[in-house]
């Protein structure tokens, strides 16, 4: 009789390499939901604070006025200001300093709407802020304020995430233009926290 070797696994291998893969899995999902979370609580902050980079700068090399302002279709060919900013947003040359796309008036970005879950509600009224010829903030045009400050949250709220750390977003505009975001909790509670 010939003997012949066989190779594969024994069902105690298969019961313990099955185990230790659930052990891994068990620890490693939640860990991965709130890297995605975060992931794409940081893009879309980056993104609106980028556009607000965007105008100021363009503002200031065009030697023009540079509006940013929320779009509600903000992806069709003839954008207009009007809505919120999680409904997306546009930059566009604004030559007049009406706060609204005109024949001729070049947009620079736009933006489509937030899709992860992350609504950004803005403090105040405005819905735009405006870049004058130098690169500076216009202030208010019109009968709304400009925007100062937005908060962007998710289902988990303006909790601590680490060490004071909010797992919210707060994007603050200062008068002469310049954005900053702010992640820690109390300062999100102090401008109204998420809803």
């Amino acid at each position: 009789m010939k003997n012949r070797n066989q190779t594969g696994f024994t069902l105690y291998e298969l019961l313990i390499t099955t185990l230790v893969v659930g052990v891994l899995l068990s620890i490693g999902v939640p860990s991965f939901s709130t890297f995605t979370q975060n992931s794409r609580m940081a893009t879309s902050v980056n993104d609106l604070l980028g556009s607000f980079q965007v105008a100021r700068s363009e503002a200031a090399r065009s030697k023009d006025n540079v509006t940013i302002c929320a779009s509600a279709n903000s992806t069709t060919a003839a954008p207009t200001c009007g809505g919120e900013y999680e409904d997306g947003w546009i930059v566009f040359q604004d030559t007049d300093g009406d706060i609204q796309v005109d024949a001729g008036e070049a947009l620079i970005r736009s933006h489509p709407p937030l899709s992860d879950g992350i609504t950004i509600t803005n403090v105040g009224q405005g819905d735009y802020f405006s870049y004058g010829p130098t690169g500076l903030g216009r202030g208010q045009i019109g009968a709304l304020p400009p925007t100062t400050s937005a908060i962007f949250c998710d289902d988990r709220g303006n909790v601590e995430a680490s060490r004071d750390i909010s797992a919210a977003r707060l994007l603050r505009v200062l008068p002469i233009g310049r954005a900053t975001i702010l992640r820690q909790v109390a300062q999100i509670d102090d401008q109204g926290g998420c809803p």
